[in-house]
């Protein structure tokens, strides 16, 4: 059973496993000549596969622990998994779900299966970056860069909510910031997780694999890894596709910062509206209606010991439908206890089977028998445990802003945006990091842009519209692929949606990229139109081709599976995990 944890649904712990394959090309530079020689020996992954994705294997890579001093003798070792290409080999495909800290290496073998015309010119590979372990695996040396957390350095209080601007409560919400920032910073490993040495790490694997450029697909984070990664090494970037971009030209830690506002607009303005076509008995007939009720159910659950926090953060965030489907449970269940009506009641067919089953799998109990106070529960203990590749990254690939800083952040998007806006520069451990970075990134240079193909939702919750499209707008020659109207993250692939598909193998294929472009988006969960709304993407859904907003059928439970996955490693979704 899932358990709520500061109000968002935490992620299985991070394990990453390593892999070694034979050496076909050698390419000498300077700090990779000692680790050419290892031969990469591909066996049995230590994940297990879903049943339906392509055939995996994997290996370990030995990299240097600081690829600036590669001669000091201490080494890491990173997973990686290969999914064959079935049919002519054009090259290789190294995928990243994204976080920072999310696992690639079960990815490669999903999106092989859910895309057979690219994997039968293409091998998939899959990386667990460095710090984020082997996935799959349970040995100490398996599990990545883990921060222990006492729970005595954090809040005890469970009715925080951070539209309390008392300097009490303002400092009870920095607790478990700043304990992170210490206790990530305390490990030794900690300074080289970073983008730039991550970057190294696929140079060497690139080389290793016997390519003479490596073709990329990120998600998320993921996707300012493939650019500096290209920007790093612009003679060996082959096609990029980056999906659900942050702005790969500026600040990664800006991408955290939209988080109130897109996580503000997608509950307005496509959320909220939702809700009322689906649920009018429970939420009201207007989108007003609906926010008045939204606030009545907050007020609800915090006298059933749920703290304001953990409700808002619910709604933040809902990259994916699971997300957006367990946030509607406990929106309309607690809309319903508070006015005494039975669950169900009021719920559309199509909705009510999917929160039934939802109920069932993620609580153990028939919907009818839910309560909030159920999904409420959760045991302390005395260690709390966090990702630290989140942190290792996010905070150490760039300068950080001070808590001072974090904290007035919050004091202007509060106001303007108070689903997370209030919360959100209250809880960045980025403003207690103290080390420098150790390098520079640099941005993509003019001669990668042509390969540089961005694919971008107008509403995703995880990575604003506005961050791909400055990134783009930095970078000129990159084009850009936008989805009218599409809400979640992730979209290549993984979304069904044939139109964005057929635009990237093309390019994958067939050397094609398309210019910037419109892709209509495809209905909400339970819905079989799409209700254009507003927004940065100025086409209008309508009058794009309505044959592309049909389902993919094929495969739907994997797709489903890699939704879930890739949402839940954005790095809002990673919390403190008690073990």
């Amino acid at each position: 059973m899932r358990r709520l944890v500061r109000g968002v649904v935490a992620p299985v712990a991070v394990i990453l496993a390593l892999a070694a394959t034979p050496v076909v090309a050698r390419a000498a530079a300077g700090p990779f000549d000692r680790y050419l020689d290892q031969e990469l020996s591909w066996g049995a992954c230590l994940f297990t596969p879903p049943e339906q994705a392509a055939a995996t294997e994997c290996a370990l890579v030995t990299v240097p622990r600081d690829w600036a001093a590669p001669d000091a003798g201490v080494d890491l070792r990173v997973s990686i998994s290969r999914a064959r290409a079935t049919g002519e080999r054009l090259g290789a495909i190294l995928v990243n779900p994204g976080g920072p800290g999310g696992q690639g290496s079960s990815l490669a073998g999903i999106l092989a299966a859910l895309q057979p015309a690219v994997h039968e010119r293409y091998d998939f590979v899959g990386m667990d970056p460095r710090g984020t372990g082997h996935e799959g695996g349970t040995a100490p040396d398996q599990l990545g860069l883990i921060c222990e957390i006492p729970v005595g350095r954090l809040s005890t209080r469970t009715d925080l909510d951070a539209r309390d601007r008392s300097a009490e409560s303002i400092a009870e919400h920095q607790k478990a910031p700043r304990a992170v920032a210490e206790a990530c910073q305390s490990r030794a490993l900690t300074p080289f997780i970073t983008t730039w040495q991550t970057a190294y790490d696929m140079e060497l694997i690139r080389q290793l694999l016997g390519d003479s450029t490596l073709n990329y697909l990120g998600y998320s984070y993921g996707t300012w890894l493939g650019a500096k990664y290209a920007s790093l090494f612009p003679d060996s970037a082959g096609k990029m596709i980056l999906d659900s971009s942050v702005n790969w030209q500026g600040r990664l830690q800006a991408a955290f910062e939209a988080f109130p506002m897109i996580g503000q607009r997608q509950r307005d303005d496509v959320y909220l509206p939702w809700t009322v076509r689906q649920f009018p008995e429970i939420v009201g007939t207007t989108p007003a209606e609906a926010a008045r009720t939204w606030e009545q159910a907050r007020e609800y659950v915090q006298t059933l010991g749920i703290s304001g926090d953990t409700y808002d953060s619910l709604f933040v965030g809902m990259g994916n439908e699971l997300r957006w489907l367990l946030a509607t449970l406990v929106f309309t269940l607690a809309a319903q206890e508070m006015r005494g009506e039975t669950p169900e009641t009021g719920m559309p067919d199509t909705l009510r089977t999917e929160l039934a089953a939802l109920a069932r799998s993620e609580y153990g109990v028939p919907l009818a028998e839910l309560t909030v106070r159920r999904i409420a529960a959760e045991v302390p203990e005395d260690y709390t445990l966090f990702p630290g590749t989140r942190v290792a990254v996010a905070c150490g690939d760039q300068p950080t802003r001070s808590a001072a800083w974090y904290r007035r952040l919050s004091d202007r998007q509060g106001p303007r945006y108070p689903l997370f806006g209030w919360a959100y520069g209250l809880s960045e451990p980025c403003g207690f990091w103290s080390d420098a970075p150790r390098q520079t990134l640099p941005n993509l240079p003019a001669e990668v842009a042509s390969k540089v193909l961005v694919v971008q939702a107008e509403f995703d919750p995880q990575t604003g519209y506005e961050q791909a499209r400055a990134a783009v707008r930095a970078a000129p020659g990159v084009s850009m692929v936008s989805i009218d109207d599409a809400t979640f993250h992730a979209q290549y692939a993984i979304d069904g949606n044939p139109c964005v598909d057929g635009m990237v193998n093309v390019f994958l294929l067939h050397n094609s990229r398309p210019s910037d472009t419109t892709c209509p988006g495809r209905p909400l969960p339970g819905e079989t139109g799409v209700f254009p709304v507003a927004g940065p993407v100025k086409r209008d859904n309508r009058a794009l081709d309505p044959a592309a907003r049909r389902s993919a059928e094929s495969l739907p439970e994997l797709r489903q599976r890699v939704r879930e996955r890739i949402a839940l490693v954005d790095p809002e979704q990673l919390t403190l995990v008690n073990r």
